[in-house]
Order: C-alpha cells, then sequence, then structure tokens
C-alpha cells in the first residue's frame, strides 16, 4: 500500500506541474463526446438494425467503446510509457535496485493512469446519461464491474508483454501502436462486429476487447444478467488465465535480458 501511495503521489505531482496539459485533458472529453454526438445524428436510423442487441442507439453504443477503450490504452500503452520516462529520467535502475520486486514496480507504475481513467469514464457516463439522453436506468453495474476488472487484467497482461519488449528491443512502441490500431479496427469499438467482412469477425472472436466490450455494452446499455454474459466472461476469464502468467514470465526474462546485457537503462 505504501508503494502505490507513493506511486500516486509521484505521478500526482508530476501531472499537476504541467497544469494546461491537465485541464486539456478534461476538456478534451466534451470535445470527444460531441463529435460522436453529431456523427450519431447524421447516421440516425441507418445503422439501427444492426444495433438491435443494444438498444438501437448509436451514440450510446459508441459512448461506452471510447469510454472503456480508456483502459485498455492505458494497459496496452501505459506500461511502456511509464518504463520509457524511468529510463530516460535514470530511475529505473534505482527503482529495481530497492526492496520492492519487479513485477510490483511495472504493475503499480500505471496506477495513476488508471485513476485519470476511471475520472474519464466516469465523465464520460454522466455526460451521456444527464446531457445527452444515454438511458442508463436499467444497468446492472455489478456484471459490468466484474467484466472490466477482468478486462483490466488482460489489458494489464497486454501492456507487461508490451514493456518486456521494450526491455529487450528497445523501441517497442511500433509494435504497441499496430496491435492497438488492429484491436480499434476489428474489436467493435466504433461499430459493431457484425458490420465487418466474416474474415474480420472470425478474427475478432480471437482479441479480448471484442468480449469486454460487447459484455459492458450488454450490461450497461440492456442491463443482462450473468448468464447473458456468460460467453463473454468465460472468454475473458480464459484470456486472463493464459496471458497474465506469461506476462509476468516475459517481463522477468526481459528485465534477466537487460541486466545481463548490460542495457537496463539504454533506450
Amino acid at each position: 500500500m505504501r508503494s502505490a501511495l507513493a506511486f500516486l503521489r509521484r505521478d500526482f505531482l508530476i501531472e499537476t506541474s504541467y497544469r494546461f496539459s491537465f485541464a486539456m485533458q478534461i476538456f478534451g472529453i466534451g470535445f470527444n463526446i460531441a463529435t460522436f454526438y453529431f456523427i450519431a445524428r447524421l447516421l440516425d436510423n441507418a445503422v439501427a438494425p444492426y444495433l438491435q442487441p443494444y438498444g438501437g442507439d448509436y451514440f450510446a453504443f459508441v459512448l461506452i467503446g471510447l469510454a472503456f477503450t480508456g483502459y485498455f490504452s492505458v494497459g496496452l500503452y501505459g506500461f511502456v510509457s511509464s518504463l520509457r520516462q524511468s529510463q530516460m529520467t535514470g530511475t529505473l535502475e534505482a527503482m529495481l535496485m530497492t526492496p520492492t520486486n519487479a513485477a510490483t514496480i511495472i504493475l503499480l507504475s500505471s496506477l495513476w493512469e488508471y485513476v485519470m481513467t476511471t475520472l474519464r469514464v466516469v465523465g464520460y457516463l454522466l455526460i451521456g446519461a444527464v446531457g445527452l439522453g444515454v438511458n442508463l436506468g436499467r444497468a446492472n453495474y455489478f456484471a459490468a464491474l466484474i467484466v472490466l476488472l477482468l478486462a483490466v487484467a488482460i489489458f494489464n497482461a497486454l501492456g507487461i508483454m508490451a514493456a518486456s519488449i521494450v526491455l529487450v528491443i528497445k523501441r517497442g512502441e511500433p509494435v504497441t501502436h499496430l496491435f492497438g490500431t488492429f484491436f480499434n479496427l476489428i474489436g467493435g469499438v466504433y461499430y459493431p462486429v457484425s458490420v465487418m467482412p466474416d474474415l474480420l469477425q472470425r478474427l475478432a472472436d480471437f482479441i479480448p476487447i471484442t468480449y469486454a466490450l460487447r459484455a459492458l455494452r450488454l450490461t450497461l446499455l440492456k442491463g443482462a444478467s450473468f448468464e447473458t454474459i456468460a460467453t463473454d466472461l468465460i472468454a475473458l476469464i480464459l484470456f486472463a488465465i493464459v496471458l497474465l502468467p506469461l506476462s509476468l514470465l516475459a517481463f522477468r526474462f526481459g528485465v534477466a535480458f537487460a541486466k545481463r546485457d548490460g542495457s537496463l537503462t539504454h533506450y
């Protein structure tokens, strides 16, 4: 707990020292929502048939995608970004020499980003529900929370794997950008998976964000029960069981390789 609070305090001081950038992140929520609100008005009933499982409202559909893919971005990019910053400021080697183990350091390094992402998600949902007519009155919040926790665990695993790549090859950004773009393209962030060609729909079955977003939309927009989203939950649990141990093994290998190679602080 002390380590977590120390990471939070450090990142809070860093972020608030750049007040203009901090404020722009808050205003950015409104800009994103406004953009897709007007796109939804343009599309109107044209996309409703594809959205019947989620209530038929495109704006509500895309709002959930916009809000919760922030967790995916933090998981995939946050660890890499934090690792690079620690390398460039010369603090990575010092942290790894402390009694805190490497797994704890890498997991806590993005804690502040998760706090900010949670605040942004709350902002998205509040603006959508209070100001723009998105109906969340029937939401099954407990089921949505379970889905979210599983999804965050999986996204963390992917991010730790990306950080492991950075430790070994020093430039993991092209890899993470490629995977992030691919997942956003076929994972159903901005449009339902059902509108894509059959080949892409089959590929979407192999990525966790597809199941996470579908389950979140069903629980928040339709109040779906655990029984209704059972297939998605099982898929997420299987992803977590496989990816979490693999990611920690990969990070241990990356740290050991970098120490042996003498390139731990190189970037």
